[in-house]
């Protein structure tokens, strides 16, 4: 029986090897073809499954894209999606509305990938990292079918699509990292037991349960390590990335920090609009479970709170949430803050705002004195960068990007605010209200004079420099 076994293992091992052979054959006489049949010296795919979400990954795809466009003359851009029901015409044109950002559209070519529900969280309610993670590698296999390219870039953190075009199609390989698949925070949430949006209660309060995450998530982090070595270059947008990806990999040598682009020239040059009757307080960011927008109706809930002996004051006051949303989830989630909203008894306090155009978010911006960021450990903080050029003073929580790029708190060279909780987040609020003017008038110039580091054209530059051993 034992002979037998092995000799069906060395069969199946033998079919398995014979198809990824002539696979491999058909890939790379496809991609000889691909560039034969063109001018172009470079095939340059960037993979991003949800290019028309609208979202700070894209801003940083198609400031990508034109930086690429820019520098080098004989290039075909190739965008990996899986928005299927938006035509490429659109797709640029969004990438116009939401970020002002126009593209050469003779030169990129869309390829439509049909499997992204493969990489879609809902489809895996437990695994959930496993599962997006193989899925990635069907949803690759479908990409490089279609189109093998001379250079990979993955521009969303599919991590596991780099062995698919590195082996297979011979491609280089390069990725800019917006955050990790695993972080030391993460296995230290699990590893002391402390409940959040990825660990949920019913664990965190069970050591056996506790156990087997930690286990799962210590196994995903060796793969991811081993696919990742696969990329010749790793981009990360901040120094917390930067900081995780070197003590996950060891690969030091290989991280450039690339700072995401973020649209400040136009926006420090907004003026606010004075509105003696509104106070408006605003936030920015797709309405995802980790951009925390409940804790901002709680940061209401404590505002009204203290604002308790001045009524006046608190019917001044409007949260304004800006945001886009992706899929049915997304939407989902909206409702559910609506709801909360109704709860608290904030609806006429709070507005939602749902895939605004540019144009819209920039007469917000013009409005708005006081920015919220809620996010727990955000990797950058694209929307917190783009307040601060555009004269809002932030207050975003104490860790990740905020905390280690962005914000500054010390006397002196203050540009804005940190917290951790509700209360503190609303304490800063009341302190920026009642401040004297010529202290907020500090914040604000701080604020805007310290955003240059994050602008596109220093984006592009080290974006170039980055991804330049790959067109050797």
């Amino acid at each position: 029986m034992v002979i037998i076994i092995c000799w069906c293992f060395i069969l199946l091992l033998g079919i398995a090897s014979t198809f990824l052979f002539c696979l491999r054959q058909w890939i790379r006489n496809k991609k000889k073809k691909l560039q034969s049949q063109s001018d172009n010296k470079w095939n340059v795919g960037l993979f991003h499954p949800y290019c028309n979400a609208g979202g700070g990954g894209e801003r940083v795809l198609w400031c990508a894209v034109r930086a690429l466009q820019n520098k080098y003359d004989k290039i075909k851009i190739v965008i990996y999606t899986g928005d299927i029901d938006a035509t490429p015409s659109s797709i640029l044109q969004k990438a116009k509305n939401v970020f002002n950002i126009t593209l050469e559209a003779e030169q990129i070519t869309f390829v439509y990938l049909k499997q992204r529900q493969w990489v879609e969280a809902r489809k895996y309610p437990h695994f959930t990292l496993l599962g997006q993670s193989l899925g990635s590698i069907v949803l690759g296999l479908e990409a490089i079918c279609k189109f093998p390219p001379d250079i990979f870039i993955d521009t969303m953190g599919y991590a596991y699509t780099f062995p698919i075009f590195r082996y297979l199609a011979g491609s280089r390989i390069g990725c800019y990292v917006h955050y990790p698949l695993i972080s030391t925070d993460m296995l230290r949430k699990v590893q002391y037991r402390q409940s959040s949006f990825n660990n949920k209660a019913y664990v965190a309060r069970n050591p056996f349960l506790t156990w087997i995450k930690l286990t799962y998530y210590r196994l995903l982090s060796r793969a991811y390590k081993w696919v990742s070595c696969c990329s010749e270059t790793i981009m990360v947008n901040s120094t917390w990335t930067e900081n995780h990806i070197v003590e996950l990999l060891n690969v030091p040598l290989k991280t450039h920090r690339v700072y995401p682009p973020c649209e400040i020239e136009h926006l420090k040059k907004l003026e606010h609009i004075e509105n003696n009757d509104e106070i408006i307080i605003v936030s920015v960011g797709q309405f995802r479970p980790e951009k925390n927008h409940p804790l901002q109706l709680q940061v209401l809930y404590e505002l009204r709170t203290l604002l308790a002996k001045d009524e006046a004051l608190w019917n001044r006051i409007k949260l304004v949430i800006v945001g886009s949303c992706r899929h049915e989830e997304d939407y989902e989630r909206l409702h559910n803050m609506e709801d909360l909203a109704k709860h608290l008894s904030l609806e006429n306090s709070v507005e939602f705002k749902v895939n605004v155009s540019y144009d819209d978010l920039l007469n917000i911006y013009k409005q708005a004195i006081i920015g919220l960021h809620t996010m727990w450990n955000e990797h950058f903080g694209i929307g917190i960068v783009e307040c601060m050029a555009a004269g809002i003073i932030m207050i975003a929580h104490k860790s990740g990007g905020p905390l280690f790029d962005i914000i500054e708190t010390s006397e002196g060279s203050q540009n804005g605010f940190l917290a951790t909780d509700a209360v503190e987040y609303a304490a800063s609020i009341l302190n920026i209200i009642i401040n004297p003017a010529e202290t907020n008038r500090n914040i604000r110039n701080a604020a805007r004079s310290s955003v240059e580091r994050f602008s596109e054209k220093e984006f592009n530059n080290q974006f170039l420099r980055a991804i330049s051993p790959l067109f050797v």
